[in-house]
């Protein structure tokens, strides 16, 4: 009798995982709002334990976090753009379990991902801040920078990013489920669900992801044409840019119009909107006050600028302020949830049987554990400060309340901007942190070259914390889709925050070595890093004596209060104000796409625009999953080549010129057009 009711519960589990390999898609409620009483029930049984952490699954995660970290870390000092992992490495999971025949794959998958994850998020926090201080030890040799000072900033921001987010998992992936778009999250789940559904789908996947890499390859390193269309390329354009500063301009890029896409229509337009009154009416009318000025007996002082020279100096820090008001008033808003998810938190200090109470895929790792680490990661903190930074105790104290202060406060902002728009606005924050800290560091009487590597480290470590914040969301809300264990991923994501920071602490240091960041004889063709540079710029003058434009910030907090007032959600705006114009406009296109599929045949056919819509997401994700993994290929090759130009076929003799900008609107005119004829081949059963 023992021997057939072990059988028969053998047999239960059989036909469970039997079951379980069959559900090939994420449930119909997966992106939309759940209506009263309604559940969102994961692809994976919340019922029972799933394989997630296997030997498999940790060794690939810890080699994609090397691998890309190195990467990426590269990418963002040369080019000043650090590609997103999340995806690439989704699809290098999927692809490998399928090729090693793993069972039961996907929970092992997510996992693959989310460690492996670490490193884009790591190297944006690094690469952002710490150069500066090898920009500034050209002018003040005084600095001493070594490999600990990058590797524990990364290590420690990012474990600050981890412990701050995890109270407030269940508001942003459950609490809020179809009410945010995250389209990073969306691209790679649907990614990873391939490795489930295989057969055509899949191969739409592998199709649209050569196509839209090989496009944005094409002009990136073959440079058959150009990647940025402007209106300069007419002669009215020239002269709207010669005379009024007045430039509009748009990226072809596959990977941008299919995040707009994924975003949706309403916060692609208000974006846009934020972008063109930065660079249609700010930049305009900057120029036009120095013509006033002008005309009253003085001189013009912008009319040598150019317009992208007038957004950097004048208009961006309008933005940066209007994003930081904007995360005040995301604060204020959210008081309540703040409060009632560390309500939530706190009630979770009981211990082991409330854990077993709760289901699988809503368990969070014990407060007590987040409340310990937290307090451990506070202290080696400080102790770095004060070793590491080699400043006072007092001081010490004024900048790890700082660093607390900033970072718990824009967590929730930089989660929030990854699930609206999957861009987080990390510099912007940035170089506010810089800007608070200084003040505050210069009243405690740390100035000069000291206040200045004080001032980078603590933007580091913040920077650090914030990109892991918004990264780790979008790993969460994967996890949640799935049905992955969230006490699982949270775990595991401080072993792949320690490779990654292990990993971009060596290469740059070996880039600084090998390249430099400075001009020098030794050095004649540094490393770019362009955020780097203007962290280094601001903190200078700060530093010295000399101020900041308060005015600027003031213009741009004003800006976000009176639009809040209005209805509009601040941080999107905000993000289109500062992100330049070509990486904003191009939304708009993907944005009236996703309207114009998900409203055809309105009433008659929802079954049929639903399949369309669905095609649409997976192309996207496709399109944005080749233009990275390309990406990644680009970087490989001039890293291995140190040539820019190693892939460059010459066909213009200037690839920003006439010719290559219309040709890139020819392609980009195909490119659309493939897109909507691909989602039209979709079928009512699909």
């Amino acid at each position: 009798m023992a021997h057939e009711t072990h059988m028969n519960t053998f047999n239960n589990i059989q036909k469970m995982e039997s079951n379980e390999k069959k559900i090939t898609e994420l449930p119909k409620n997966a992106y939309r709002e759940l209506q009263p009483g309604e559940e969102y029930k994961p692809v994976l049984p919340a019922d029972r334990p799933v394989a997630e952490a296997t030997p498999w699954a940790i060794g690939m995660g810890l080699l994609m976090a090397v691998i890309f970290s190195a990467a990426a870390a590269y990418s963002g000092l040369k080019i000043g753009q650090v590609f997103e992992a999340a995806i690439p490495i989704s699809i290098i999971a999927v692809g490998a379990s399928a090729a090693f025949r793993k069972k039961n794959a996907l929970g092992q998958n997510v996992i693959i991902q989310s460690i492996g994850a670490s490193s884009g998020v790591i190297v944006a926090g690094a690469v952002f801040t710490i150069p500066g201080l090898y920009i500034l030890q050209a002018k003040y040799p005084e600095i001493q920078i070594n490999f600990w000072q990058i590797f524990f900033s990364s290590l420690l921001g990012g474990c600050l990013g981890i412990l701050f987010l995890i109270p407030f998992r269940k508001y942003f992936v459950k609490d809020m489920h179809g009410k945010l778009p995250f389209p990073e999250a969306t691209a790679t789940t649907e990614i990873l669900m391939t490795g489930e559904k295989g057969g055509n789908k899949a191969k739409l996947l592998i199709t649209s992801g050569l196509i839209g890499g090989l496009f944005d390859f094409c002009f990136s390193s073959f440079r058959l044409w150009s990647e940025v269309i402007t209106t300069r390329v007419i002669p009215f354009g020239a002269t709207l840019a010669e005379k009024f500063k007045m430039v509009f301009k748009f990226n072809v890029s596959a990977l941008i119009f299919s995040f707009g896409y994924l975003v949706g229509l309403r916060f692609a337009v208000i974006i846009t909107v934020g972008s063109l009154l930065s660079w249609l009416v700010f930049i305009p009318l900057v120029n036009e006050i120095g013509a006033l000025a002008a005309a009253s007996g003085g001189v013009n002082p912008f009319a040598a600028m150019s317009a992208e020279a007038i957004f950097a100096e004048y208009v961006r820090p309008i933005g940066i302020g209007a994003i930081a008001m904007a995360g005040i008033i995301g604060i204020i808003k959210s008081s309540g949830v703040i409060g009632s998810a560390f309500k939530l938190a706190v009630g979770k200090k009981g211990g082991g049987s409330d854990q077993t109470a709760i289901k699988r895929t809503d368990r969070d790792l014990k407060m007590s554990f987040v409340t310990l680490f937290l307090f451990l990661t506070l202290i080696a903190i400080f102790i770095f400060l004060i070793i590491g930074v080699k400043i006072t105790l007092l001081q010490a104290i004024v900048a790890l309340i700082t660093i607390t202060v900033i970072s718990f406060l824009f967590t929730t902002v930089a989660a929030n901007a990854i699930a609206i728009v999957g861009s987080n606005p990390v510099s912007g924050m940035t170089l506010m942190t810089l800007i608070l800290s200084s003040v505050v560091l210069v009243a405690v009487g740390l100035d000069g070259w000291q206040g200045m590597v004080s001032g980078l480290i603590i933007g580091g470590i913040v920077c650090t914390a914030l990109s892991m914040a918004g990264g780790f969301i979008t790993d969460l809300k994967i996890g949640y889709w799935i049905g992955s264990t969230p006490a699982t991923q949270q775990s595991y994501k401080f072993l792949g925050t320690l490779v990654s920071a292990a990993t971009v602490g060596a290469v740059i240091f070996i880039l600084n070595e090998a390249y430099g960041f400075v001009a020098t004889p030794e050095h004649p063709d540094p490393m770019v890093a362009p955020q780097a540079n203007a962290m280094a710029a601001i903190i200078e003058p700060l530093m010295s004596g000399e101020g900041v434009s308060w005015m600027l910030l003031s213009i741009g907090a004003v800006l976000a209060i009176l639009i809040n007032w209005l209805g509009i959600s601040p941080l999107a705006f905000a993000l289109g104000m500062f992100i330049p114009i070509q990486l904003n406009t191009p939304l708009i296109v993907g944005g009236l796409l996703n309207h114009w599929i998900n409203k055809s045949k309105p009433g008659k056919d929802k079954k049929l625009a639903n399949a369309r819509h669905q095609r649409a997401i997976l192309i996207s994700s496709g399109f944005i999953a080749g233009a990275a993994l390309f990406g990644v290929l680009g970087a490989l090759i001039i890293f291995t080549t140190d040539n820019a130009n190693a892939l460059n076929l010459n066909v213009w003799s200037d690839p920003s010129g006439t010719g290559a900008q219309i040709t890139a609107l020819i392609a980009f005119t195909a490119l659309i057009a493939y897109f909507i004829w691909e989602t039209k081949r979709a079928k009512r059963d699909d």
